[in-house]
């Protein structure tokens, strides 16, 4: 698969090059990306070179996971990275952010994640999107539910971090959710 480019009102959302390193690097130094994400901590130059020269082409050529650098469409500095991975191969693909420390709190994330269910939807024929975050990643959750992923509970050692299981909350998005066809017919459960 070709890397693209999305772009919303406000951002643009394109590959990782190896250009990005640095501000990769400088990103990931924030303690809260390396206590609530699975980046390395300590987060050295050879992680963040590693994830834009080999990771993120890598995922694009085979297909299984699309990473996007998050910058203003007007120019400007990296904000955040956002990555679909395919999970099954009935159409369950996984979204995973991060965003720099200096941009939260100002929609940039929802925004982010919405462009990018559309896209797995429509391009990447997606039946699911699930998001998952360590139980107690309040930000996390909230631009999920921003983005309106129903959140479907807890998972106990769901989620390996620093060699170590937690508990993980999951959460789904479906096309029906954003107004979209379904490629199959879904027949949720009645109570």
């Amino acid at each position: 698969m070709e890397p693209i480019t999305l772009t919303t009102e406000r951002l643009l959302l394109r590959t990782f090059t190896p250009d990005d390193t640095e501000a990769v690097l400088e990103s990931c130094q924030d303690p809260d990306i390396q206590r609530w994400t699975t980046v390395p901590s300590p987060y050295e130059r050879e992680h963040a070179a590693e994830f834009t020269g080999q990771m993120v082409p890598e995922g694009w050529r085979n297909g299984t996971m699309c990473t996007f650098a998050v910058l203003p469409r007007t120019g400007g500095p990296l904000m955040a990275s956002v990555a679909v991975t395919l999970r099954t191969f009935s159409g369950t693909w996984e979204i995973g952010f991060w965003t720099g420390k200096e941009f939260r709190g100002r929609g940039i994330m929802a925004e982010t994640v919405g462009a990018v269910a559309h896209w797995t939807f429509t391009r990447l024929g997606a039946t699911r999107l699930e998001w998952r975050a360590e139980v107690g990643n309040n930000a996390s959750r909230a631009v999920a539910e921003k983005a309106g992923f129903v959140v479907e509970g807890a998972l106990r050692a769901a989620l390996l971090n620093k060699d170590t299981l937690r508990d993980a909350w999951v959460g789904s998005l479906l096309p029906s959710d954003v107004g979209l066809p379904t490629p199959q017919p879904y027949l949720p459960t009645r109570d």
